[in-house]
């Protein structure tokens, strides 16, 4: 239980998942991550202790397959534990929602 709580207490804030995510980019480089960002509640400083992360992710050229979003799901959701991640891929982005996404996604 001490865990869940210490984890809660170390993404509270949007620089604490930035921080975070900073601190893994140079393995996600080898699956082909150019640019990685976190754009909802946690880029409005509106979350709260139950929200999920947003994660926009943009691969380089040619880099974008199955089995390299996986492997950076998987650095994600162990990087936050319990907290629940949604990870998005700029090229999959919706065009009625990806412009809003685009205007609030805070970059690590």
């Amino acid at each position: 239980m001490t865990k869940t709580v210490s984890n809660i207490e170390e993404i509270s804030t949007k620089e604490s998942v930035l921080q975070k995510i900073k601190s893994v980019k140079a393995k996600l480089a080898l699956y082909g991550i150019r640019d990685i960002g976190v754009f909802g509640s946690y880029a409005r400083g509106e979350q709260t202790d139950v929200s999920d992360i947003d994660i926009l992710i943009d691969f380089e050229p040619h880099r974008e397959n199955f089995d390299s979003y996986m492997a950076v799901y998987d650095i994600l959701e162990a990087l936050f534990g319990n907290r629940r991640i949604d990870i998005v891929t700029k090229n999959g982005l919706s065009p009625y929602i990806g412009p809003k996404i685009l205007q609030e996604v805070q970059y690590a």
